[in-house]
């Protein structure tokens, strides 16, 4: 495993917002859902999400995750991916979010 420095971590910006919106994305290859997210003063960014494993439409909005922010947008058919949802692979590759687990402001910064 390559080693980063201090300096390389802080370009990565991990930021902590609130699903606002999640919709289905029959659009996508593989299954996902949009998400709309509150990122505090940062605005409210759009991304996509293959999440549909473990979590349902109805469960997302008010739940916190995180995400990274300073990714170029990146347009996935009709829609625009403005941030990066970040979580981890199960033993079956199905994705955990990342999230808290305390409610933290909007636009918190992971350090």
């Amino acid at each position: 495993m390559q080693q980063i420095t201090w300096e390389d971590f802080e370009k990565v910006d991990l930021r902590v917002g609130t699903v606002l919106e999640a919709l289905e994305f029959p659009e996508a290859r593989r299954p996902a859902y949009k998400l709309r997210v509150d990122f505090g003063e940062i605005g409210i960014k759009t991304s996509s999400a293959q999440i549909t494993k473990h979590y349902t439409l109805a469960e997302l909005p008010g739940r916190q995750i995180v995400g990274i922010i300073n990714f170029p947008k990146k347009q996935i058919g009709k829609f625009m991916s403005e941030f990066l949802v970040t979580g981890f692979a199960d033993e079956n590759g199905d994705i955990v979010l990342t999230s808290v687990d305390r409610k933290v402001p909007n636009g918190s910064k992971l350090i």
